[in-house]
C-alpha cells in the first residue's frame, strides 16, 4: 500500500489526496521543496517501509501493511502468543506462524 508522511504521521493514499484536495481548497498549494509539515510527500510503497510493529495511517485507522524488521516480527509473535493480534496482523504476517499452520494442518490430517 502508499502511503504519505504528512506532519509526523502516515497517510493512506486515500487521506493524503484528501487532504491535498482541502489544502487546495484552502488556497495552498505543494511547496517548491518537499515539506511534510506543509503537504503530504509521497507516496512511498510498502506501507513506508520497514517498522518496528504494525503501522496505520493517522487519519482513518487502516492498516498499513508495511513489512517488519526483526524487532517487528519479535513484538507481533509475542502480541499474537498473549491472543491480543487483530486480525489482520495474522493473516499480513502469516509468514511468520508457519510452523504453526504447518502443525495444525499435520494435526488435522490424522
Amino acid at each position: 500500500m502508499n502511503v504519505y508522511i504528512f506532519q509526523a504521521d502516515l497517510l493512506c493514499e486515500d487521506c493524503a489526496l484528501a487532504e491535498m484536495d482541502f489544502l487546495r481548497s484552502i488556497g495552498k498549494e505543494p511547496p517548491a521543496i518537499d515539506d511534510s509539515d506543509e503537504w503530504p510527500v509521497g507516496p512511498f510503497p510498502d506501507g513506508g517501509g520497514e517498522a518496528d510493529c504494525p503501522m496505520y495511517c493517522g487519519g482513518c485507522g487502516v492498516f498499513l501493511e508495511n513489512p517488519l524488521t526483526t524487532d517487528g516480527e519479535r513484538y507481533v509473535l509475542s502480541v499474537a502468543k498473549e491472543g491480543k493480534a487483530p486480525i489482520e496482523w495474522l493473516e499480513r504476517y502469516r509468514y511468520l506462524f508457519k510452523e504453526v499452520v504447518e502443525w495444525d494442518e499435520d494435526e488435522g490430517e490424522g
